[in-house]
């Protein structure tokens, strides 16, 4: 990698009641990048992003943002740098007492980034940008299907035109096909802004689809890091098993009775 990376992560490492989550992750991810973070379940993919996001302190490590430690920054540092990050929840985590156009503009109004008045023409151009009608926006959450949430929670995570933007399990709940639609959505709408996007997964056909680059954790560490093409024929088996899906490998499941 050239450059100062977008992200990189050192040393990081994470404890929850004695219990070693993070066991000292490294990881670099390059601006523009499209990065997929692998692992099974309680693997601490969604711990190593919330220490990204500042939502979980870790017990040790670093967490560079454009080179710059976000953890010992002051808050109002810190909220600035926030500020250029966007997020696609896993299961879109709309708020449900809201129509669709405010929704989308959540970020922008709260920050009083834009009035009520423009919101609504700027929630139809994102809307538009993810494939719906302007009509849309005047919805609320509980009319849409799965798939339009999916696609109202990618407008939300990319209105305020972020850097960086996380996506959690974008095509869980999904059909294949829309799954697919969806994995299409998110590169294009990456690339217009080009922005660093960073994915976790359980979806490998989706993790080809979004993801440049590839890694896995397990059991606290990245044990791999490649290109995501290359995901079921990386050469490890560990990373060739949970890619495969096979149950006989060297990763073996505990099972409790």
């Amino acid at each position: 990698m050239s450059g100062t990376p977008k992200i990189r992560l050192r040393g990081l490492t994470k404890r929850f009641n004695g219990k070693p989550v993070l066991d000292g992750v490294d990881l670099d991810v390059a601006a523009g990048e499209g990065m997929v973070i692998l692992g099974g379940s309680g693997s601490g993919k969604s711990v190593t992003i919330k220490c990204i996001l500042g939502l979980i302190r870790p017990d040790a490590g670093t967490v560079e943002i454009d080179g710059r430690d976000v953890l010992s920054m002051p808050r109002r540092e810190r909220e600035a740098v926030n500020d250029r990050i966007g997020m696609l929840f896993q299961n879109a985590a709309l708020f449900d007492s809201l129509p669709v156009w405010e929704n989308v503009c959540f970020k922008l109004l709260a920050q009083k980034r834009i009035t009520r008045s423009r919101a609504r023409d700027k929630a139809a151009e994102v809307l538009a940008q993810v494939g719906l009608a302007p009509s849309v926006g005047d919805l609320s959450p509980a009319e849409l299907s799965g798939g339009m949430q999916k696609r109202v929670g990618l407008a939300r995570a990319i209105a305020a035109e972020p850097d960086i933007i996380f996506f959690d399990e974008p095509t869980t709940g999904l059909d294949p096909i829309m799954g697919a639609v969806i994995d299409g959505l998110i590169v294009d709408v990456v690339q217009r802004l080009g922005a660093t996007a960073v994915s976790i997964t359980h979806d490998m056909a989706s993790a080809r689809r979004i993801g440049t680059t590839a890694a896995m954790l397990h059991k606290g560490s990245i044990i791999w890091t490649g290109p995501a093409a290359s995901l079921g024929e990386t050469g490890n088996p560990m990373v060739d098993q949970f890619a495969r899906g096979e149950r006989e490998g060297p990763i073996q499941m505990e099972l409790r009775r």
